[in-house]
């Protein structure tokens, strides 16, 4: 076929491969004059195979993404179908087996990315592997051969529970020959990520009935088994893609890609401040990955929040771990099961939100609070414990927590503690807050509440955990008019102690968190 001109116009000059069902060969196109590929049929093939040949061709019009091959034309010479398509000038995904954790984020989440466009046109692929993902040298992926790809409402050209696709990257779904949704590409792409991550394949055996097996039933080996350097929350995000079941796996490859880069590097407003130190700042090529990623989507995707667990009993620690990972925006980067260790997770990844129980052993909780703010200040920190008593609560905010949330929290409460706290806003759990209120049912407070400058002040020493004395010596007030300023606020808030009464400021909105925690750094 070299120097051969389809249609009187494709000039083939070189030929690139083979498959099972056709050959690919590299030409160019003289009317609009650029390198493009043609990828022919071979003569003879099965009508299945002939039918796939031309809905990739349907398939793939549908698709302009800067990371899926482009199609450009659909022909025939003679009793020769071929189609013309995007020349990608690259290497395949294989030559980047194994990766750094950088590449696998940055190759992963383009690769993600596509398939969530794909995914929107209900398009899914069904063949993910290495061989049909290419590179190019400017690092930008291409995702090819879509062959396989069915359309949602497509009329399927082969019959239900025939296994069609690539053994080793087969998802469960697809070794039972059940009906597939877009999660079947998630878990076929975790594969490839488990496979760039280790060097290996997840799931390897010669006879292909017990690779399928093995897909349908096997969990795959931790990966830090076999390449411990690799960081826990990359480890968990792979994990969480091969699921076997796909209720359990991220729901959308948008949200896998979200995750890939947040397993790795902080956000732009988690920054560590110039008058910290700065060992902690994430690297240089972190900040390059998540400026390529946000011009990718446009910058408007919800970002996934990067969570340290800190909590010396082991089963709960883990239960919450595969709890949160069940939301797709939380990632779990690190987990702690004694307050030293929280403190140097927390200080050397500086996560989003520290989920953090007080009572853990070599530090406790309230130990390392007042460490964590000063040496990850943009660290956000939700206290989740079973101690209810209004003297920890208020401990635990002075010391710099963002939120209070007990144990008996529903898993509802606990997600959205999250997520306001991630947010900057504080948070006191059902049970904590009913405690700051409790107590005055026939006492209310008045539906509008006035507090001069005085009362904020008295309340932010009351919140700050300052007994009476203090507090007159402080603000300069004879401490009996002290006790009557602190009696007129109970009773304009309609709370029942001091303490309870701080804290329903706080919640309230009356006084600032921010403004408490300015005023333990000034003491």
């Amino acid at each position: 076929m070299i120097g051969h001109k389809l249609r009187n116009r494709y000039e083939i000059r070189e030929h690139l491969g083979d498959g099972s069902t056709a050959t690919v060969y590299k030409a160019f196109d003289e009317r609009l004059e650029r390198e493009v590929a043609i990828k022919m049929l071979l003569p003879h093939v099965r009508e299945s195979t002939r039918k796939r040949f031309f809905q990739e061709a349907t398939s793939a019009a549908k698709l302009n993404h800067p990371n899926i091959m482009a199609i450009f034309d659909i022909d025939q010479e003679g009793d020769r179908h071929f189609l013309v398509v995007e020349y990608v000038d690259g290497l395949s995904l294989s030559a980047y087996v194994p990766s750094s954790p950088e590449v696998i984020v940055d190759l992963g989440s383009q690769i993600a990315n596509a398939l969530q466009y794909a995914h929107e046109r209900q398009i899914i692929h069904r063949d993910i592997k290495p061989a049909n993902i290419k590179v190019t040298p400017a690092g930008q992926v291409k995702i090819m051969d879509l062959g396989l790809a069915l359309p949602h409402d497509a009329k399927r050209v082969t019959a239900h529970g025939m296994v069609i696709g690539t053994p080793a990257y087969l998802s469960p779904e697809q070794a039972q020959g059940m009906k597939l949704d877009n999660r079947t590409d998630i878990y076929s792409l975790g594969i490839v990520l488990y496979e760039m991550a280790t060097g290996q394949l997840p799931f390897n055996a010669d006879d292909i009935g017990a690779l399928l097996l093995q897909q349908v039933k096997q969990p795959p080996p931790p990966l830090r088994n076999i390449v411990p350097t690799i960081p826990m929350a990359l480890e968990n995000v792979i994990l969480k893609a091969l699921e076997k079941n796909p209720n359990r796996r991220y729901q959308s490859a948008a949200a896998l890609a979200s995750a890939l880069e947040a397993s790795l590097n902080p956000t732009a407003e988690d920054e560590v401040p110039v008058d910290v130190d700065t060992t902690h700042k994430r690297p240089a090529w972190a900040e390059t990955l998540q400026t390529a990623a946000q011009k990718r989507d446009g910058g408007t995707r919800k970002r996934t929040l990067r969570i340290i667990l800190a909590d010396d009993h082991t089963i709960l620690r883990k239960s919450l771990a595969n709890l949160l990972e069940t939301h797709d925006e939380f990632v779990i980067v690190a987990e702690a099961g004694d307050g030293e260790s929280a403190l140097q997770q927390t200080v050397s990844i500086v996560p989003d939100v520290l989920l953090l129980d007080l009572n853990m052993p070599i530090r406790g909780g309230l130990d390392i609070l007042p460490e964590i703010r000063r040496t990850a200040p943009s660290v956000k920190v939700l206290i989740l414990t079973g101690r209810e008593e209004d003297a920890y609560i208020v401990r635990a905010l002075r010391a710099g927590a963002h939120g209070y949330i007990l144990k008996s929290a529903d898993e509802s409460d606990l997600v959205e503690a999250l997520k306001k706290v991630a947010q900057g806003q504080l948070v006191l759990g059902r049970g904590v807050a009913e405690k700051i209120v409790g107590g005055v049912l026939s006492d209310q407070a008045p539906d509008s509440v006035r507090l001069t400058d005085l009362d904020q002040r008295v309340l932010l020493h009351i919140a700050s955990g300052k007994e009476n004395e203090e507090i007159s010596k402080e603000l300069n007030i004879p401490l009996i008019e002290l006790i009557e300023q602190i009696a007129n606020i109970m009773k304009k808030l309609g709370s029942k102690d001091r303490y309870a009464t701080a804290l329903k400021a706080l919640r309230e909105g009356y006084i600032l968190l921010d403004d408490l925690h300015d005023l333990d750094r000034s003491s």
